[in-house]
C-alpha cells in the first residue's frame, strides 16, 4: 500500500501518462514557472510587514527631523 491506497505502480503509470500527454519540455517549463511563482510569493510575504505600501517606507522608522534652512 502506498499513499491513500495507491501503489507505486499506479503512480508510475500516472506519471508515464502525464509525460506522454505534456512532454518533458513543457513539464520542465511548468515546473520552473511554478518555482518562480512560489519564490515570488515567499519574498512578498517576508517583505509584507517591513514596508508600508502607500509610502514605500518602513513604518517603524522614525520620520526625519525638519531641516532649519535659516534666513
Amino acid at each position: 500500500m502506498g499513499i491513500g491506497g495507491i501503489s507505486i505502480w499506479q503512480l508510475l503509470i500516472i506519471l508515464a501518462i502525464v509525460i506522454m500527454l505534456f512532454g518533458t519540455k513543457r513539464l520542465r517549463t511548468l515546473g520552473s514557472d511554478l518555482g518562480s511563482a512560489v519564490k515570488g510569493f515567499r519574498k512578498s510575504m517576508q517583505d509584507d510587514g517591513s514596508v508600508d505600501t502607500t509610502t514605500g517606507k518602513d513604518p517603524e522608522e522614525e520620520p526625519a527631523a525638519p531641516v532649519d534652512k535659516g534666513k
